[in-house]
């Protein structure tokens, strides 16, 4: 099966192009497609879903048996859950909410629990518009999201995330103190990745950083910060486990301790510069209080 790409269907990732394009499948079969291998595009096979696609792209499915794969059943597909959303910035085109943690974007295996893209469809279907997401967050990662309000702002909004357009700053605790102003051009999965920590607060054995990114690969910051010695603390597959459990009990942290904190871009149709943050989650500054005992305007201070 062969689909071009053209400016009616286009997506900039390979997932969300296989998803739009292949609707009858599950989500569940498009990722096993591309895991295996069975996706090639201009003749060259892709592995990654987030593989940048561009107009005029020729996208293959080597599949002998397309037809035969399971369907999706209606049963399984996402229904719109009332859910209480922190909207922090809302407009025509776009809204940008404070995603709370241990809440997935999509549904995965295993027991079911409302998920935030069944929380923005009945948002959306409340106020007369589909949400669309042009980037995402871990699980157990808390903080700013954007989410398009149609296919056409999703399009314009994907457009400025892959050319660098929208500035994304983190905020992550980790284990030691690293130097501040330090850039990690460590490429990730044969792709360039550049990271930038650009301050750093030292608390006992840990630091508390902003950590810019000037590109968005998977697990970006908690790859980079755990090649470079620097942890995150919590964090469950690049830290330090051992650390993780006694800070945990110490401390009462149950996920790892990084937070989307803020996201400065040009708003194209309102013509004006937008500056966005999202407050640290009552977890994160529950932690916080106990390692530091001074008062809170230090962090307001490093947060400025």
């Amino acid at each position: 099966m062969r689909i071009e790409v053209t400016k009616e269907n286009f997506y900039r990732r390979l997932d969300k192009f296989l998803r739009s394009s292949l609707k009858d499948l599950p989500l569940s079969i498009i990722y096993k497609l591309i895991r295996k291998g069975k996706i090639y595009v201009n003749g060259k096979r892709v592995r990654d879903p987030g593989f940048d696609l561009e107009e005029g792209d020729v996208v293959e499915i080597k599949y002998v048996n397309l037809e035969n794969l399971p369907k999706r059943s209606e049963k399984k597909d996402l229904t719109p859950v009332p859910m209480k959303l922190d909207v922090l910035h809302e407009n025509d085109n776009y809204l940008a909410l404070n995603k709370p943690p241990r809440v997935a974007i999509h549904p995965g295996k295993g027991v079911h629990v409302a998920t935030l893209i069944e929380g923005l469809l009945y948002y959306g279907q409340k106020r007369g518009f589909e949400p669309f997401l042009v980037h995402r967050l871990d699980k157990d990662t808390s903080g700013l999201l954007i989410v398009a309000k149609s296919r056409e702002a999703a399009r314009t909004l994907t457009e400025m995330f892959r050319g660098r357009n929208v500035e994304k700053e983190y905020i992550a605790l980790v284990k030691g103190v690293p130097e501040s102003n330090l850039k990690i051009t460590i490429p990730l999965d044969d792709q360039e990745a550049v990271s930038e920590i650009v301050s750093v607060q030292p608390m006992k054995n840990v630091s508390l950083l902003r950590v810019r990114i000037h590109t968005g690969r998977k697990h970006q910051i908690r790859r980079h910060l755990s090649q470079i010695g620097f942890p995150i603390v919590g964090d469950n597959t690049y830290g330090d486990k051992h650390f993780n459990r006694d800070f945990r009990k110490k401390y009462a942290l149950k996920r790892h301790f990084l937070h989307s904190y803020r996201m400065r871009f040009f708003d194209p149709w309102f013509k004006e510069e937008k500056d966005l943050k999202a407050p640290l989650t009552e977890d994160l500054l529950n932690v916080l209080a106990l390692l530091e005992e001074r008062s809170d305007e230090w962090l307001e201070e490093f947060l400025s």
